[in-house]
């Protein structure tokens, strides 16, 4: 069962994604969200393109062409709080789903 995402969550989780793996297009941050066991209301391409936008505006997120995005400089601060929430959410999506954290291993 995938584990609904909306408003800052979604926003969190897409920025967050782009700062760890860099530049991506609409459709490989819908897989990513899949494979992280996430889902949004509606089309997900207009979605995610919305949440994006808002990053923009604040600031965090720039359009680099139509359909990709990178994730800029922002503060520390809220580079944690994403974090922070991000793995919050991942654990919980894994927690619905059975399934296990992939990096488990690491500790």
């Amino acid at each position: 069962m995938s584990m609904l995402l909306r408003g800052t969550e979604l926003r969190y989780v897409l920025t967050y994604q782009l700062v760890l793996h860099g530049p991506a297009t609409i459709p490989e941050l819908i897989n990513a969200l899949k494979w992280h066991g996430f889902t949004v209301n509606g089309r997900a391409s207009k979605a995610i393109s919305d949440a994006l936008r808002w990053e923009m505006g604040r600031g965090r997120v720039d359009r680099i062409r139509r359909g990709k995005y990178a994730a800029l400089e922002f503060p520390r601060g809220t580079e944690h709080r994403m974090h922070q929430r991000v793995l919050a959410l991942r654990a919980e999506s894994r927690a619905r789903s059975g399934r296990e954290d992939p990096l488990q291993w690491f500790d």
